[in-house]
């Protein structure tokens, strides 16, 4: 089994930046695709950034490109996601997830943490 537990959120001003971290554990870990999307209230959950295993292929939504950037460092099971310039429309609770297949679709993933509360004033 895989956990993720995710950290970083907070409260911000528009146009400060964040970096989230996502630990996992589980001998399989290394090996999946990971990813990170995030939820308002209200709203459906959207994809933000994913990265291959490898850490060699990523992508990115377009409402984020170029602003945010996801990383990884298997050496310690843990995914970031560096968030720069943030927006109000940023403001969501924001989940890792991992599954084997590199997707933009939420159910495609197995594995989610509990996510972290990202909030940015205006």
């Amino acid at each position: 089994q895989v956990q993720l537990v995710e950290s970083g959120g907070g409260l911000v001003q528009a146009g400060s930046s964040l970096r989230l971290s996502c630990t996992g554990s589980g001998r399989t870990f290394s090996m999946y695709q990971m990813a990170w999307f995030r939820q308002a209230p209200g709203k459906e959950r959207e994809f933000v950034a994913a990265m291959s295993w490898r850490g060699d292929n990523t992508d990115y939504a377009d409402s984020v490109k170029g602003r945010f950037t996801i990383s990884r460092e298997s050496t310690e099971n843990t995914v970031y996601l560096n968030m720069n310039s943030l927006k109000p429309e940023d403001t969501a609770v924001y989940y890792c997830a991992a599954d084997q297949i590199m997707s933009r679709n939420p159910g495609e993933y197995d594995y989610w943490g509990r996510g972290t509360q990202v909030t940015v004033s205006s």
